[in-house]
This record gives structure tokens, C-alpha cells and sequence, in this order.
């Protein structure tokens, strides 16, 4: 029985052999498995609409920096691609194209808004009111930012600074401003409560986005203009089509910009990418008064000494009548809107306590520079 055994065994062990011989050891001992194969997620991609040309210096370049911003510290997963105005929208349709969700975000000038909200003119700018520095102050330390979330927050939009200009120029001028007669009739591109002011003193108001400038005022169309200061008004050569160029500013002591998010979307994005979202949008803010303080001031020697554009200050009776014309318009529209009403209490509040600090800090430093 045992002799019997031993061919079927040796036929056995063959087969055995026989099948792993054509397997390497690792091949013979690998345990195989079965698990999912892992892929990465499809970016978030966002479009952004702005109410400045593309790639415009500092208005038009910040959003940009912003998207690859966000692009380099989300790693690729929230991709964000800016339109300038009229690729997708015209400048002045930022507002509601973000609120409908048609774009997730913007870049304007909250006072674009003024005839849907009129309190929006606050986040912007308020003439003789605060300059850049004080304005982030109010905002992100002053309650100002909240009060302007829950101004918006019936659009289904979520607004934040987007960066500012500083205290911008005067304008300017196709003819001499010596009185305050002269501001009678002067057609003149000026938004926002700068506008009001104008209109106060027996000037016209005139909106136009920043691409319709030049024409306008070589043609005629208007007699004056504001714009940002000589870096943007060098951008757009307003020296060829204007011979006054005007200071101090008053209408725009610090011109501050506006990013909008789009609610629903913003609520839809993962923690992180609402932090990285939020983030970026500080940087460019802080970012862009940095490039226009460096920028500004080689604009300006250009303007001087390349193209000896007349440079003159406003007179002082025109400046007076500017200012006292600027508290009548506030008190008119702070009474005929609650709204404004509100906001202006902590906007007030704020800049009397900052211009009692700066008088002996900013300005006393100024004085003695």
C-alpha cells in the first residue's frame, strides 16, 4: 500500500511546482486585494466680475492677484477666473450678476449701488471724512464690516474691502476753477456723495465707468473728471484730453473697493476654502493702498516733468463751499434714510475719535516732517 502511494505523490508535488514556477517568491506571497482607487476632486471653478478694463493697473490687476492667490494656497482646488468690465457684464451690472449667482464674485465700488441702496455710499468713500488707514480701521475694528454685511445681506451677497486708493486728486478740469462760480453748470464725471455735493453747488453730475472717460472729456462730453490720482489718470492719458489737473481731493479721501460674494455660494465651500477666500481678500486690500502709495508718486513726477501738466490746488473759497455744501448733503440723506441713519452713527462716532488721536499723531507728525 505504501509503495502505491508514493507515484501519485510525486505527481502531486510536480503539479504543485509545476503551477509556481513561473512566479517569482514576492509573486507567491503577495496577498491580493481589492480597494477603491482614489481620485482627486474636480476644482471649484468661480467666475469674478469686475467693474474696471482688464488687467487696468491696480483696480483691474488686484482682483487677478487675488484669484491666483487663493489658486496657489487652495493647491489648485478653488480656481477663479476674472472678466473684466463688459467681457461677461458691464461695469455697472457687477451687483446684481453676483447676487443672482450668475458670477460667485465682484470687484467694484460700493457707490455704483447708490440708487438700489443708498447707505452703500458709506463703503466707499464720504467727502472730508476717512482716509484709507482710518476707513480699515472702522471696518475691521469699528463695527463697520458688520454693519455693511447686514446691508447687503437681503441681496444674498457678502461684501468685504478690496483694496483702496488713498485720498485721491480733485480731477481733472477742461477750464480755470477760480469761485465757486465756476462749478455752475461744470458737467462732471464724480459718483457717489462727491456727485451730491456737486449738485449742491449748481454743478451736473455725471456716471461713467473708467473705460468712457477719455472720450467723453475729449469730446466735450464732460467738462471735468475725478478719476483715482496720477497713477490710473496717467493709465489713461486724461492729461491729453484735460490742461488743469486739481488738488486737494475732498471728494474721496480715501477710495475704498469692494470684493462680493456671492452668498450661496461662498456657504457651499468647504472651512478651509472660506478661510483661504477671506484671507486673500485681506491681502489685496492691504496690498493695493501699498501699490498706489509707491505708484502714485513716480505718476505724479511723470505728470510734472515729462508732460509739465499744470498741477494747482483748488481754491480756498471753492474748498469752503465744498465742505459746507458736504454737510448739508449728509444731513439730507441721513434724515431721508434710516438706513444711513445707522450707519453714519458708528461712521461719525468713529472718525471724531480718530481725527481727536491723529490730530496729534498723523497730523502733528506731517506738520513737522
Amino acid at each position: 500500500m505504501k509503495n502505491k502511494l508514493i507515484p501519485w505523490c510525486a505527481i502531486l508535488v510536480g503539479f504543485i511546482l509545476s503551477g509556481c514556477g513561473d512566479k517569482t517568491p514576492a509573486e507567491q506571497n503577495q496577498v491580493t486585494t481589492h480597494s477603491a482607487v482614489y481620485e482627486e476632486p474636480a476644482p471649484i471653478k468661480w467666475k469674478l466680475v469686475t467693474s474696471w478694463p482688464k488687467n487696468y493697473p491696480g483696480l483691474g490687476t488686484a482682483p487677478e492677484r487675488f484669484a491666483k492667490n487663493v489658486e496657489l494656497m487652495s493647491n489648485g482646488r478653488l480656481k477663479i477666473k476674472v472678466y473684466g468690465a463688459g467681457e461677461m457684464v458691464p461695469g455697472f451690472e457687477v451687483f446684481d450678476t453676483v447676487s443672482a449667482g450668475t458670477a460667485q464674485m465682484g470687484h467694484s465700488a460700493a457707490y455704483y449701488w447708490k440708487g438700489k441702496i443708498p447707505a452703500a455710499q458709506f463703503f466707499t468713500a464720504i467727502p472730508f471724512g476717512m482716509n484709507a488707514q482710518e476707513v480699515n480701521g472702522w471696518l475691521h475694528h469699528g463695527g463697520g464690516l458688520k454693519l455693511w454685511q447686514d446691508l447687503y445681506a437681503p441681496f444674498n451677497l457678502i461684501p468685504a474691502a478690496g483694496g483702496n486708493t488713498g485720498v485721491q486728486l480733485a480731477g481733472w478740469f477742461k477750464k480755470e476753477i477760480n469761485s465757486v462760480d465756476d462749478l455752475q453748470g461744470l458737467k462732471m464725471r464724480i459718483p457717489g456723495l462727491g456727485g451730491e455735493v456737486l449738485k449742491k453747488l449748481g454743478g451736473i453730475p455725471v456716471s461713467l465707468t473708467g473705460g468712457d472717460l477719455f472720450t467723453a472729456l475729449q469730446t466735450g462730453a464732460i467738462d471735468a473728471t475725478e478719476w483715482v490720482g496720477p497713477y490710473n489718470d496717467l493709465a489713461f492719458g486724461l492729461n491729453k484730453a484735460a490742461e488743469f489737473y486739481y488738488y486737494s481731493g475732498w471728494h474721496e479721501p480715501g477710495a475704498n473697493l469692494e470684493f462680493l460674494i456671492n452668498k450661496d455660494a461662498f456657504n457651499a465651500l468647504p472651512k478651509d476654502l472660506q478661510a483661504i477666500v477671506t484671507a486673500a481678500m485681506r491681502v489685496a486690500n492691504t496690498d493695493m493702498l501699498d501699490e498706489y502709495t509707491a505708484r502714485n508718486n513716480e505718476a505724479l513726477e511723470q505728470l510734472k516733468n515729462k508732460y509739465h501738466v499744470d498741477i494747482r490746488p483748488l481754491p480756498p473759497e471753492v474748498m469752503a463751499a465744498l465742505k459746507q455744501a458736504t454737510a448739508q448733503v449728509m444731513q439730507e440723506q441721513i434724515a431721508a434714510d434710516p438706513k444711513m441713519n445707522e450707519i453714519w452713527q458708528s461712521y461719525d462716532a468713529f472718525l471724531q475719535q480718530v481725527i481727536s488721536y491723529h490730530t496729534i499723531s498723523e497730523k502733528a507728525y506731517y506738520l513737522n516732517r
